[in-house]
């Protein structure tokens, strides 16, 4: 089941979802130097270059062709300026689950963009995407992106403990799992 472009990109007039484009590259680094960004997800690299940019757009690209992962540019339906990042991938393609990540920049924060993108990309890909389990994991401490899920209407299902080490915190990193069933999407 690969997920593939939607056309026209997702929208609710307020935000517009579509894939990463080159002329992204520059949005992309300055926020991913951003302090709550890197202190929230791991795989960032520190310092954050045009370059690593350029290779995780250009990553995004590749997995759209092989239908492994759907990657959006989160922007502002007027303006088009890029607000965000979302992207699902499949936990397992087999039964149809996937996983959903996402990071907002610094400068949209507590405007509602996220839980906003979560809903529509939600809809997309329990309709047209085919995903029949949509789940994401935010660290219990990460109290901002646990209310964007629950804005969004994903149920939590527990915590996860001691999931995975973070080198970043240098601890042991437990897990709230948050899903979306087709049908509960408001």
């Amino acid at each position: 089941m690969p997920f593939a472009p939607p056309d026209p990109p997702l929208s609710d007039e307020v935000v517009t979802l579509r894939p990463w484009r080159e002329g992204d590259a520059g949005a992309v680094a300055e926020a991913c130097r951003d302090a709550e960004i890197v202190r929230w997800l791991d795989q960032v690299p520190q310092p954050y270059t045009r370059a690593d940019a350029r290779d995780y757009i250009a990553a995004t690209a590749q997995n759209w062709r092989d239908g492994t992962a759907a990657s959006f540019a989160v922007t502002d339906a007027a303006t088009g300026a890029v607000l965000g990042s979302i992207s699902i991938h499949w936990m397992d393609a087999e039964e149809a689950v996937g996983e959903v990540g996402y990071w907002v920049a610094p400068g949209t924060r507590g405007r509602g963009v996220a839980s906003r993108a979560l809903r529509l990309v939600a809809r997309w890909a329990t309709g047209e995407g085919s995903v029949e389990r949509l789940q994401l994991r935010a660290d219990v401490n990460n109290a901002a992106s646990r209310r964007v899920a629950e804005k969004a209407g994903f149920h939590e299902e527990g915590v996860l403990r001691s999931i995975r080490f973070s080198s970043k915190h240098g601890r042991r990193v437990d897990f709230a799992i948050y899903s979306i069933l087709p049908g509960e999407i408001e």
